[in-house]
């Protein structure tokens, strides 16, 4: 059968993996875009994230979760249960560990879930342009005795190195069928989501400690106008505390100016228009330990 009488695939792929193993930079590298955001700090995808994939014969759609961790608190358990309830009806997962520096704890828990999944499971180590080639082979053997992978594909997510190589061992694995969505469709993340995630995103960036688990944003006025072409957003950075809001705002304003400086750009490039952004702190006391308020803020 030649490739052009290959059916037509398409499905459902979860990336799962511990905190900060590079799933966001992986999705954001096959799209060619920012949708996920990203951050040196483990944690920072809380909600289920879409992307898709349009390659010839097939639809790939990829479902970036949060890291899999050993869970204490509100928000971190509500983020385990996204990654896991992502995970539960997928075609394919494929299961992301950092070759670099592995957290054997974390990918034992991740194991443990899958032993509990009937989809097939494809290994990707990541941050393999951080190791040495004779240092990788071991590391494979150890991972393919933890368990029975349909395929193992070294990658470097950010470099972009192997991707084409999962892309195309997940494609192998899909069932025959037509396209979920529309070929010019990237994700089914509404653009306001996308907004206050690129905002949280800078929060992370330019603050320290423990501030960035305690932030939310949450965009609360959209409006676009044509002539000229314009939106203008509102948003809400949410913390739990006063001394948290006074670091936000920074001295003088400097920190709060800085976050939207560099999240303004961020939306400017995603949207192709000019963005006037205006951001507000608020306290929001102890949020990541308040199921109303977290589903208030976003996180059902």
């Amino acid at each position: 059968m030649t490739e052009k009488d290959q059916p037509f695939v398409s499905g459902f792929c979860a990336l799962l993996g511990a905190p900060n193993v590079g799933k966001s930079t992986l999705l954001n590298q096959v799209l060619g875009e920012k949708i996920s955001i990203t951050s040196r700090k483990p944690q920072t995808t809380r909600n289920r994230i879409m992307g898709v994939v349009n390659r010839p014969g097939a639809q790939i759609v990829l479902v970036d979760t949060p890291g899999i961790h050993s869970a204490s608190g509100g928000l971190n358990r509500h983020m385990v249960e996204v990654a896991l309830s992502a995970a539960s009806d997928v075609d394919v997962i494929v299961f992301m560990v950092d070759a670099a520096r592995r957290d054997k704890k974390s990918e034992t828990l991740v194991l443990q879930s899958l032993k509990r999944r009937n989809a097939p499971v494809i290994l990707a180590p990541n941050k393999v342009d951080l190791v040495k080639k004779p240092d990788l082979l071991p590391l494979l053997d150890q991972w393919s005795r933890a368990y029975d992978f349909r395929d193992m594909v070294p990658i470097s997510a950010l470099e972009g190195d192997g991707v084409d190589e999962l892309l195309d061992a997940v494609q192998k694995t899909l069932p025959a069928g037509p396209p979920y969505f529309p070929e010019d469709m990237v994700s089914d993340a509404p653009e306001r989501f996308i907004a206050a995630e690129l905002i949280r995103e800078k929060v992370f960036e330019l603050t320290h400690q423990e501030l960035p688990y305690s932030t939310a944003v949450t965009v609360e006025d959209w409006k676009e106008t044509e002539d000229p072409p314009l939106v203008r957003i509102h948003a809400v950075i949410h913390v739990e505390r006063g001394t948290q809001k006074r670091m936000v705002i920074g001295k003088q304003g400097a920190m709060i100016k800085q976050i939207g400086i560099r999240a303004r750009r961020d939306l400017e490039t995603m949207l192709g228009v000019k963005v006037h952004l205006e951001l507000f702190v608020r306290v929001e006391k102890n949020w990541t330990k308040d199921p109303r308020a977290m589903r208030r803020l976003g996180y059902e």
